[in-house]
């Protein structure tokens, strides 16, 4: 099945080529005329014809033309509806106006905080910054909280690191990157979404399921881009300050100046800061770490709209430090040396992990001026991640080196329905490990070509499908496909499907360090692969997706209904099953991850908006013991957004009222029965709901304050810390956490700007 599904990609290529003549403009924000930034997926088409399209990300736009088509209609959510009057091919530039700039009487409509395109073949939605404010935020790890499609948990009871998950499976299984770069990967796997502050995200895209062959292979489950804020849109200085009641401050500042017309330079520094201790559920250990961090990133852009070219330098450095463990834990005179048994009986138990990474980024991009759907760009990313750190007796040391560049041209077959991309891309990865006393050290690298051909017929078809070659000095020379499909049936409803086949190396010690924080014996199933002498994951998603939008009484709503699987071919299991141990193996039979999604939105009122969605996902695997269903996973969760906001008065000053709710269902648990009985824990998890809630007050454009709380109703998971008396005996393990450990906590913070 997959040889023909490979092949039916391949006969897609040659399509019919089209020779007509096209139309083209460039789509921009009024507001901002002084940078003439164009806006992404404006709505173009003739009048009385069914003849459209949309902006690109550079906000042009080609169009089939006629010499009977006069009146060109631009339209896009929450700014004004345009009839332009073509007499000629001279390509047109055109502002929008917002809707609330006209004197005219007129029919508005609240731009979503959350878009789901309706032309996008790729099951993809954009979260903008209006959504990014409703929580907290702090940084991206946190950003998703307010979003169904993604799962936000905790990954063990001492870091409280935040780790995310979608289609039920965890973030090594997507590709997540900053402005189209993989960025999180590798030795940044654990902490790597906490290490980019929520303010300097000014939107992320989300593609569930097979996504674009364009930035790699590795991709199983879905994509996650980060679009940062840019220094040529972004305001002149900006000031975000936040405190918890866990005792966690934090500062942000932007500062961007235009250094001449086309350059435009961004300084943004951020530090937070932990140093209160807290041990709420009495068990001698801290309930959230003390931390210190100083992330500092300089970001320079070139913008020339009139010969075409654009392009972006970032330079990056980060330290962050976090410790620990028991409360009265001494680093200056407890720590413990890796292998240490003589145990006297007076040991305090801790922890310290310490990161510095060093990034650097370039991009570059030409568009044609007289054939705005051609254009070319080229990427290069360099980053070092030092991680030294240590868990009780446990030492867990990683230096890891990455290069990646990617040459990427795009250009149409004939005009603009049939449009393609093709490039190579280089990566390079030096690992350098020391696991206690053991390293394990390598090098992968890979080069790799790439076409994605992509067919509109500008009504109610169209298909995007890609194909990559790779060799790899580690996994060979394989083939990446991946197709997605879309149909509109009828008015507002469009159907989707995708398929697409993903390739990874497991970086087993990286994805998983809670083990270290455990007294589990680790053990690898040599099985002769080329690493950690394991295969690599390979692994097909395949989903279908309905959207359908509808007016009721008068006010908008959309339904969305979204299955996919995953079925891996091979997959290094995690087998937390056996007694005192942690194991990896390959592979041996099965491996499926099943999700449903059901979401519905709907405005009660332009200012009053809800978002539900309830999840089901089936995820088993074959251990060594039989089929079980993945541990910590429920299997049902049900979500609940309830966003309102007052209209905005002349000054800019209005209320912001947000209303989280999240009920997870039960859990199957890691099987503890041959733990002494105090030890123990039930097969499953009981049921549990949280609640968050954030209102902010914007006194006006520049300034406003917010204040909200992150589980409310102050639920706690008992016990999160197995044998947390014993911490050095053989059954502590602080990984199981399936529910909060700190409880409620509570925030506020202020935004000052100066556009």
């Amino acid at each position: 099945m997959k040889k023909y599904f490979i092949n039916s990609i391949l006969l897609l290529f040659p399509l019919l080529l089209f020779s007509q003549q096209n139309y083209r403009g460039m789509i921009m924000d009024k507001n901002n005329p002084k940078d003439n930034l164009g806006v992404y997926g404006v709505n173009v088409r003739w009048l009385n014809t069914k003849v459209g399209t949309t902006t690109d990300e550079q906000g042009w736009f080609s169009i089939p033309y006629k010499s009977s088509y006069k009146k060109l209609i631009v339209s896009y959510i929450g700014y004004r509806t345009d009839t332009l009057s073509i007499t000629n091919l001279v390509p047109v530039h055109h502002f929008l106006t917002e809707e609330t700039a006209t004197t005219e009487v007129v029919i508005r409509s609240k731009k979503r905080a959350t878009q789901k395109s309706f032309y996008a073949t790729t099951n993809v939605f954009t979260v903008n910054s209006d959504e990014l404010l409703k929580a907290a935020c702090c940084n991206l790890a946190e950003s998703f909280e307010t979003n169904p499609s993604i799962d936000v948990s905790f990954s063990d009871a001492l870091t409280g690191t935040k780790q995310i998950q979608m289609l039920g499976l965890t973030s090594p299984y997507l590709l997540i990157s900053q402005e189209n770069i993989p960025s999180i990967r590798g030795a940044a796997q654990a902490f790597g979404m906490t290490f980019t502050p929520g303010t300097w995200v000014e939107s992320i895209q989300i593609t569930k399921g097979a996504g674009s062959v364009v930035n790699g292979y590795e991709s199983i489950s879905g994509q996650i881009n980060a679009e940062l804020v840019k220094p040529f849109s972004d305001n002149k200085f900006f000031l975000n300050a936040y405190s918890s009641v866990n005792g966690r401050l934090e500062l942000n500042m932007h500062f961007n100046e235009r250094i001449s017309e086309k350059w435009q330079s961004g300084l943004y520094v951020h530090g937070n800061y932990r140093g209160q201790k807290f041990d709420k559920n009495k068990d001698n250990f801290l309930d959230v770490p003390l931390a210190n961090q100083i992330n500092v990133m300089n970001r320079w852009q070139y913008t020339d709209v009139e010969k075409g070219w654009v392009s972006f330098v970032n330079v990056r450095f980060l330290n962050d430090e976090k410790q620990t463990g028991e409360i009265n834990f001494n680093p200056e005179t407890d720590q413990q040396s890796p292998g240490f048994t003589a145990l006297t009986g007076n040991e305090v138990w801790g922890s310290e992990i310490d990161t510095k990474r060093f990034e650097t980024s370039a991009k570059l991009g030409y568009v044609f001026p007289e054939m705005p759907y051609q254009s070319f760009g080229f990427q290069l990313a360099y980053s070092n991640h030092q991680q030294d750190s240590y868990f009780g007796v446990n030492r867990y040391d990683i230096q890891h080196e990455s290069m990646y560049s990617n040459f990427l041209f795009n250009s149409i077959i004939g005009d603009t329905r049939s449009k393609f991309k093709t490039g190579i891309n280089f990566t390079y990865d030096s690992y350098d490990e020391l696991v206690n006393a053991s390293n394990y050290d390598r090098k992968e690298n890979s080069i790799g070509a790439f076409f994605e051909y992509a067919f509109d017929n500008l009504e109610d078809f169209s298909i995007t499908t890609g194909l990559r070659v790779d060799t790899h000095n580690l996994l060979g020379t394989f083939v990446t496909p991946r197709l997605h499909l879309r149909y509109t049936p009828w008015e507002k409803g469009v159907f989707r499907a995708s398929a697409g086949r993903g390739k990874r190396s497991a970086n087993i010690f990286a994805e998983n360090q809670q083990l270290f924080a455990s007294a589990r014996q680790i053990n690898i199933d040599n099985t002769g692969g080329t690493i950690y002498g394991l295969n690599p994951e390979i692994a097909w998603n395949y989903g279908i997706s309905y959207l359908q939008k509808f007016n009721l009484f008068d006010k908008k709503g959309d339904l969305t209904f979204d299955f996919y699987r995953t079925d891996f071919s091979n997959q290094v299991v995690v087998d937390w099953e056996q007694p005192q141990a942690v194991s990896f193996y390959d592979l041996e039979g099965k491996s499926i991850a099943n999700s449903f999604q059901l979401e519905l939105n709907y405005d009660f009122a332009e200012s009053l908006t809800l978002r539900t969605a309830y999840k089901y996902f089936d995820i088993a695997t074959d251990y060594k013991k039989g089929t079980l269903q993945k541990p910590v996973q429920p299997k049902n969760r049900f979500f609940a957004n309830l966003s309102y906001e007052t209209l905005a008065k002349e000054n800019g000053a209005q209320w912001k009222v947000d209303l989280t709710f999240n009920s997870i269902g039960k859990q199957r648990l890691p099987d503890t029965s041959s733990n002494p009985i105090q030890y123990q824990l039930p097969a499953f998890s009981k049921p549990f709901q949280l609640l968050n809630s954030q209102i902010t007050k914007v006194f006006s454009e520049k300034f406003e304050i917010y204040f909200g709380g992150e589980n409310i109703t102050n639920v706690q998971q008992k016990n999160p810390i197995l044998a947390s008396d014993s911490p050095f005996g053989e059954y502590f393990d602080t990984t199981i956490v399936y529910a909060p450990v700190f409880g409620r906590m509570l925030y506020a913070g202020l935004r000052f700007k100066i556009k």
